[in-house]
């Protein structure tokens, strides 16, 4: 197992995962599940309570992509260890004028997610999810579940099997 965590079988939690998450899980079979301290939700607090890597973790990004006047949005799943290129190959990748974190009250109501906890499972459909090289080739990685009180532990290259998953390096 991963950490200090009680992982268990994530569609037998419901109770655990945001809504969309909960109505997405069941086509993510190997997903595990485990309750946290929502206090504690945010990356390097979790990692440093649970004894979780860093290069076990791996964040959701919301970001907001303009161009011509129609805004589009799309997720981007990178390493605790690194960052999104957001401004280069992001912008590049989804043909915008401008990029930028969507904020969080956006992302919140779009992903019917908490903020601290948004991920790619259960995301709108037609979105964008741009899981780097890395989060794709690791054996396991834990995601956010849609609420701060918990986390998804899943094999990265099941995110590639996501509804509008597209692997790319996005590592700075």
């Amino acid at each position: 197992m991963v950490g200090t965590l009680d992982w268990g079988p994530a569609n037998e939690h419901p109770d655990l995962l945001a809504d969309p998450v909960a109505a997405a899980i069941g086509d993510l079979p190997e997903a595990e599940v485990a309750g946290i301290d929502p206090e504690l939700a945010d990356t390097a607090a979790f990692c440093e309570r649970y004894d979780v890597p860093l290069e076990v973790s791996a964040n959701c990004v919301v970001v907001a992509a303009k161009r011509g006047g129609e805004v589009t949005h799309a997720a981007c799943m990178i390493l605790a260890t690194g960052r999104a290129d957001v401004n280069g190959v992001v912008r590049k990748h989804l043909g915008a004028r401008k990029v930028s974190f969507a904020p969080m009250a956006e992302a919140t109501a779009l992903t019917g997610m908490e903020y601290g906890g948004i991920t790619p499972v259960g995301l709108p459909g037609g979105w964008p999810v741009l899981v780097d090289e890395a989060v794709a080739a690791a054996s396991r990685v834990v995601i956010g579940s849609g609420l701060r009180k918990s986390k998804i532990l899943l094999p990265g290259k099941a995110l590639t099997g996501l509804p509008g998953a597209e692997v790319i390096s996005l590592a700075l």
